[in-house]
């Protein structure tokens, strides 16, 4: 779709932001483009024949400010596109970006004020048009993950960790998927909740675990010795006796514990810890490695650093992907990093998606990196012929840092 074919609403107050940005926007081909001064006057459109396709939205405004007629938008049932216009600060913008989308509605950034030219040509270009909502997904139900459990129908996927410095694979994380018969492949957020909410979480767990630990011991038989992490949930950290369960498994595949990364949610950490701490507590001391996963998006993490002992410590991608952009995420991202090296514990960047991310993280000497720029899950066959790509791939990378 051209440029000229894009329907363009800006909502600001001040007459002369309506020129200004008109202006601009007809220098980048928008010809389409119409201005209102208030929230009201804006949701006319909205509800009107020809609805904008993108909203270009100052957040401060006399009366209806942005802020609530983002929240009226849901209410008009608006599919287009917004871009934020504000003179406010940097935080207060990301923080309302963060509100446009838990809105569910497309936001494809903010723009300060006075707006550049160039700002405004990036911005505009990622508009996409709105896809139709797809129909509701009917939910698995227990008796058909059970029968998926116990018929071998979950696979395991494995997304490499890589030593920052040296490029070195250092590890993989396993990440469960279904192979439903009729539905292809099944993404874990389908159906964990299912499995915890239903007493089905320890069968799936010790599946995942028994499969990934003969994996590693395969891996291992050829020469490749990786240490292997296995997402546990705090639902099975009920029984005191799941530590001898995880210890059991491993130990029957031929893996040393050393080479086993438990990683537990932080935000799943459980109210009352006495069973998690021993549980956890007696793994450290079977020599397994812990981990903190998706560390700072949980409640309390600093207690939790100082009760378990953990080995170590995930920033969750959050802030690691845009951070060289972004000085709250860079201020989190730096904080979690020197937290963990004061601790002692080796530390994961997750979310690598791009160069930038990568150059980050090797800018700050980050101990270990993951996300897609890297790679992208993969079935344990693959794993062989992805690191030598990446051999391949890693002088340039190194070099260009």
């Amino acid at each position: 779709m051209s440029n000229s074919a894009i329907r363009i609403l800006v909502v600001d107050d001040e007459p002369f932001i309506h020129k200004l940005l008109t202006h601009m926007l007809a220098g980048l081909g928008f010809t389409d483009v119409v201005a209102r001064e208030s929230g009201a006057a804006a949701l006319e459109l909205v509800d009107g024949p020809r609805p904008p396709e993108l909203i270009l939205l100052d957040l401060n405004m006399p009366g209806m400010d942005g802020i609530e007629l983002v929240r009226k938008l849901v209410d008009h049932d608006y599919t287009g596109s917004v871009i934020l216009v504000s003179g406010e600060d940097e935080r207060v913008l990301q923080t309302a970006v963060y509100l446009v989308r838990a809105h569910h509605i497309s936001v494809l950034g903010h723009l300060n004020k006075p707006v550049s030219i160039v700002d405004l040509e990036e911005m505009t270009g990622r508009w996409k048009p709105a896809v139709a909502p797809n129909a509701e997904i009917e939910p698995y139900g227990p008796a058909e993950l059970r029968s998926a459990i116990a018929n071998g129908e979950l696979v395991n996927y494995y997304q490499p960790k890589v030593n920052v410095q040296t490029g070195a694979v250092s590890g993989v994380e396993t990440l469960v998927r279904w192979q439903h018969p009729v539905d292809g492949l099944v993404f874990p957020d389908r159906f964990i909740a299912l499995a915890e909410e239903n007493g089905l979480i320890n069968d799936l767990t010790r599946v995942v675990l028994s499969s990934a630990m003969r994996q590693a011991h395969a891996w291992q038989e050829k020469g490749l010795r990786l240490k292997v992490a296995v997402n546990l949930s705090m639902d099975s950290f009920s029984s005191v006796t799941f530590a001898d369960v995880v210890s059991d498994a491993v130990l029957s595949a031929g893996v040393a514990p050393q080479d086993v990364v438990l990683e537990v949610t932080e935000s799943r950490l459980l109210l009352d810890q006495r069973a998690p701490l021993e549980i956890l507590t007696r793994l450290r001391l079977k020599r397994f490695r812990l981990s903190i996963d998706d560390f700072g998006t949980g409640n309390s993490s600093l207690t939790q650093l100082r009760q378990i002992p953990f080995d170590e410590l995930k920033i969750d991608q959050s802030f690691v992907h845009g951070a060289s952009r972004d000085n709250t995420a860079l201020a989190m991202y730096s904080a979690s990093l020197n937290l963990g090296r004061e601790l002692g514990m080796e530390v994961v960047a997750e979310g690598v998606e791009d160069l930038e991310d990568w150059d980050l993280v090797r800018r700050t000497k980050c101990d270990l990196a993951q996300g897609y720029f890297i790679a992208r899950p993969m079935p344990a066959s693959a794993l062989v012929e992805w690191i030598a790509a990446w051999d391949r791939r890693l002088p340039q990378l190194v070099a260009a840092s």
